[in-house]
């Protein structure tokens, strides 16, 4: 059982270990939440978050009128799930601003990460690969939001550091939401896009972080059938 002060982080792990386990098999009808919420012990508004989260990176889904499925990784026609944010902001204006912005970020981090953030960036990024070949997708995505936020931490301009936390919800939505269309060959490209990233600004490139970063961006707005 959960601890109830867990965040629903917290939750979506334990749930993705019960469909990796085979606890919750492919095709199985979740509980109702009230149900399974008291089972893990925790609130329901912590458990519809961490439906949300499996529901985007396709480890299961919502059917109307039906319930929430744990989702067939055979079954063909993998969709992205409903974009979340979509009464505020579409998923094209987000990845719009994700390439503005962190390009950005990322010409204004050259020259300011210490060597102990470029090796993290590096473990992140080797965790990325590691977690994809298990398809332990909740820790993929946990690297590829660690790497990001490490080099917005070191832009020079506090004003963009602050936005990039206000809007980070729907910038962290946008990397979890073409992770069920994502092909092997794609993931492999995005972590050789990260390594890029990475070098240029190893070598205090401000032009090139600037650039890495908004291709790595735009491949990823692409991969998700759109183009910002």
């Amino acid at each position: 059982m959960l601890n109830r002060t867990l965040v629903p982080q917290s939750a979506a792990r334990l749930i993705q270990d019960m469909i990796q386990s085979g606890e919750l098999a492919a095709g199985q009808k979740i509980p109702s939440q009230r149900d399974f919420s008291l089972k893990l012990g925790i609130s329901r508004a912590s458990l519809r978050e961490a439906l949300l989260t499996l529901e985007t990176l396709g480890l299961i889904k919502t059917e109307a009128g039906r319930g929430t499925f744990v989702a067939d990784p055979g079954a063909p026609g993998s969709n992205m799930a409903p974009w979340r944010y979509s009464d505020t902001y579409s998923v094209f204006d987000v990845f719009q601003t994700r390439i503005m912005l962190e390009g950005n970020i990322a010409a204004l981090a050259a020259g300011r990460l210490t060597g102990n953030q470029l090796q993290a960036m590096e473990a992140a990024t080797k965790q990325m690969e590691d977690c994809w070949a298990k398809q332990d997708l909740l820790a993929n995505v946990e690297a590829d939001l660690e790497f990001h936020g490490i080099i917005a931490s070191a832009c020079s301009n506090a004003m963009l550091r602050a936005l990039y936390q206000v809007v980070r919800e729907q910038l962290t939505e946008t990397q979890r939401q073409p992770i069920p269309i994502t092909e092997p060959a794609r993931m492999q490209a995005s972590i050789a896009e990260h390594r890029r990233i990475i070098a240029a600004l190893s070598d205090n490139d401000a032009a090139r972080a600037r650039l890495e970063m908004e291709t790595h961006v735009l491949n990823t707005a692409r991969c998700a059938g759109l183009n910002p």
